[in-house]
């Protein structure tokens, strides 16, 4: 099974978080801070959205940092998934 954005949505992932410092300190799980930036696995086709026209401007791969607290989450094949609205996407992390 896929998924497949519609609209302006966004299907992110969540980057793996560092297990050890620049100076290869090991960091428990426990630790560890949940990531802020997320990966886009697949985006939605946009268009006319509420009377607006609506253009994506990220791509699958971006790395992105989004609102806290926003999307919704799904989980797939033993993966976890969140499925935001584009504007819910703060900044592309380059």
């Amino acid at each position: 099974m896929t998924i497949k954005p519609l609209a302006d949505r966004v299907l992110l992932k969540a980057v793996e978080a560092e297990e050890t410092t620049a100076s290869g300190l090991f960091i428990a799980s426990s630790a560890q801070e949940k990531p802020e930036i997320k990966e886009v696995v697949a985006v939605g086709p946009g268009g006319k959205i509420d009377g607006e026209e609506v253009e994506m401007f990220v791509k699958p791969g971006d790395k992105v940092i989004v609102a806290s607290y926003s999307g919704t989450n799904v989980k797939l094949d033993g993966e976890e998934f969140i499925i935001v609205k584009q504007s819910d996407i703060l900044a592309i992390a380059e």
